[in-house]
């Protein structure tokens, strides 16, 4: 077994889970033996992008007219996650060469540019699309075939339950996302993991790192380490609160703090938005919006702004009007001060903050400074 499925949260122990698209990857490899061997395994032992590995029953097996159906049912350990408990299907059928995977019942289709994946795609982001493709090569593999599959996910009750999400807001519609970056689902124990955080950056204080290195995701994360070229070992995952991570490296004694994440999150501190989670506050549009009109944008980019579902499709639309560099330059100035504002001069901050479409949108003058005193341990 790889990774521990249990985690502590200060004093808490909570226990993993599963994400959605670990669940249809499983129900994807459990049909593809059952379409090849006639057979289906009562479980699924799926190690997750993550570095945990999961054992995964496998349910509601079925083998009609050349079409193998399973189903892994989502389990978000101690996470309160409305899809808890939700049954994830998968059918899957053979093809002449290469995998096609597409969204039935219950899954969301995209409805307006700027996700993940296009217009009239179903909503399946590129992590767990990626699982899958993997979880059928080994099916393939381990059962001697060479040629491919087309799979269509389902989703129970997906329909009602993406009405308690934000992907009506998005333009998802129809049903829920599959989604998962690493295929865990961590417990999020708000005061647990607030804890957390408190103790991972007393922990590197006290072994001599004077700079709070924060990242709120894993997005963030990877940026860090794979252009950055930054340890991660150093770094502390803040999640969505980042002004208590602020607050926090003041009491520590952290005279400098790098704070480097995915522009979804970043942007809201233009508004002082330090709890960044999208049911706490969603600015990004308004910001983008007010920032754009101070610029001169017009009207209907200004429209078209306030409808769009993400940063990317901000910034397209501020290329498009030509206002790009003197809107991210406001919003910049404008996080520097709400920063500022939130520390009181208790801690100098620096920011990088990107997409993985546009690289880096915002950069504090001090972030290049800060990347190379990591890279030195100092």
């Amino acid at each position: 077994m790889t990774g521990p499925l249990t985690v502590y949260r200060g004093t808490e122990t909570l226990r993993r889970g599963w994400t959605t698209g670990s669940c249809a990857a499983a129900a994807s490899q459990a049909a593809a033996i059952l379409l090849l061997t006639g057979s289906a395994p009562a479980e699924i032992r799926l190690l997750t992008p993550g570095g945990v590995t999961f054992n995964l029953p496998v349910e509601q097996a079925s083998l009609h007219d050349g079409e193998a159906v399973c189903a892994v049912r989502k389990d978000a350990g101690d996470d309160p996650d409305i899809t808890n408990g939700v049954l994830i299907s998968s059918a899957v059928r053979r093809a002449d060469s290469g995998i096609v995977i597409d969204g039935g019942s219950g899954v969301g289709r995209v409805t307006r540019p700027g996700l993940a994946e296009p217009v009239g795609e179903a909503a399946i982001n590129p992590g767990p699309r990626a699982q899958i493709k993997a979880a059928l090569e080994r099916a393939a593999q381990e059962n001697g075939y060479e040629g491919g599959f087309s799979v269509v996910l389902s989703v129970e009750n997906g329909e009602e339950l993406a009405l308690q999400t934000y992907n009506s807001h998005l333009g998802i519609i129809g049903g829920i996302s599959i989604l998962g970056t690493s295929g865990i689902v961590e417990p999020m124990s708000e005061k647990a993991l607030v804890d957390t955080i408190c103790l991972e950056m007393d922990s590197l204080y006290a072994a001599g790192q004077r700079v709070a290195f924060l990242c709120p995701g894993n997005y963030g994360a990877d940026f860090a380490r794979e252009t950055l070229e930054l340890d991660l070992e150093r770094a502390v995952k803040c999640s969505n609160y980042i002004g208590e991570a602020f607050d926090h490296a003041v009491v520590c004694g952290y005279p400098e703090i790098l704070l480097v994440g995915h522009a979804g999150k970043l942007v809201k501190l233009a508004a002082g938005v330090m709890n960044t989670h999208s049911s706490v506050a969603d600015a990004r549009q308004e910001i983008f919006t007010a920032h754009a009109a101070l610029c001169g944008a017009g009207r209907e980019t200004l429209e078209l702004l306030m409808q769009a579902v993400s940063v990317d499709a901000c910034i397209e639309l501020l290329d498009r009007e030509g206002v790009r560099e003197s809107v991210m330059a406001r919003i910049q100035d404008e996080m520097e001060k709400r920063i500022a504002r939130r520390l009181k001069g208790r801690a100098a901050a620096e920011f990088i903050m990107f997409t993985t479409k546009y690289g880096v949108l915002a950069q504090s003058a001090g972030a290049a400074r800060l990347c190379e005193k990591l890279r030195k341990n100092l």
